[in-house]
């Protein structure tokens, strides 16, 4: 998220030199700022939309390395029937 830098003083004093009261123009200032940061700000409901996207992400990836595992298991299995029939077809 890149920052946004606004020159408060230098507008204050703009809208003073406009003809703008003192306390006017400084929240006039400190207004405008709030206006330009509160557009990056999270909101709770981002948030929660957010965490549901990451939940469906992670429920996929822990899906994938289950199949995954479930293969290996598997194979691991065939290989280790495998060897027992040898073992017994030797003895």
């Amino acid at each position: 998220m890149a920052a946004i830098t606004f020159d408060t003083l230098k507008y204050a004093n703009k809208l003073k030199a406009a003809g703008a009261e003192s306390r006017i123009a400084e929240a006039e200032a400190l207004a405008e700022v709030f206006k330009l940061n509160l557009k990056e700000v999270a909101t709770r409901e981002g948030l929660k939309q957010m965490e549901g996207r990451l939940n469906e992400r992670l429920d996929a990836r822990l899906l994938q390395l289950e199949q995954r595992m479930m293969i290996k298991l598997g194979g691991l299995m065939v290989v280790a029937i495998g060897a027992v029939a040898t073992l017994v077809k030797i003895i």
